[in-house]
């Protein structure tokens, strides 16, 4: 049985593919200047996540639960590790 406490993307009940990233991804909103940062500060923030203790298995945040590359994409999100935006930096 899965351990329910654990992140969503490790869980055997939920277990979130590349393939599903990427098509989330594909969305109109993820292409909108309005909605999305550039491709540069995209990656620039998945930089930080890769290298935060806080990311476990390469695609969730232990600290809000979110998929990391789909939350790295939108312009309205902010890194929510406590003690310091990984992100703020990063325009």
């Amino acid at each position: 049985m899965s351990d329910v406490r654990g992140c969503k993307g490790c869980r055997d009940d939920y277990r979130v593919t590349d393939e599903q990233i990427s098509r989330i991804l594909q969305a109109p909103m993820f292409r909108s200047p309005e909605h999305s940062v550039s491709d540069d500060v995209y990656e620039r923030r998945l930089a930080a996540c890769g290298a935060c203790d806080k990311l476990m298995n390469g695609t969730t945040c232990t600290v809000c639960g979110c998929i990391v590359q789909v939350a790295a994409k939108l312009k309205e999100r902010s890194c929510p590790r406590p003690g310091g935006d990984r992100w703020l930096a990063i325009s």
